[in-house]
């Protein structure tokens, strides 16, 4: 099934992607491809995708201008935890 291609989310399933806004200006939160918010300005953006994040307990993966990712947050049951940290 040939689905529209977001630019650049590459949504996971329930994790949150800050993302530059693919209609135009600003920045948009996305969940599953859906966009949940939209923003002005990137820390508004981030702001809020760490709370929807934190709520879903869920990864919030925030991309740079460009598109590529520049940093990720884990707010749940992480899969993959730093390897260095004693648990």
């Amino acid at each position: 099934m040939a689905g529209k291609k977001s630019s650049g989310s590459g949504a996971k399933q329930g994790g949150v992607h800050t993302t530059p806004n693919p209609g135009g200006k600003g920045w948009v939160n996305q969940v599953n491809g859906e966009t949940v918010s939209r923003h002005i300005k990137k820390d508004n953006a981030v702001e809020r995708g760490r709370e929807i994040a934190i709520d879903k307990k869920a990864e919030h993966t925030i991309h740079k201008k460009d598109g590529t990712i520049g940093e990720k947050n884990s707010y749940g049951n992480d899969p993959n935890p730093p390897k260095d940290k004693n648990r």
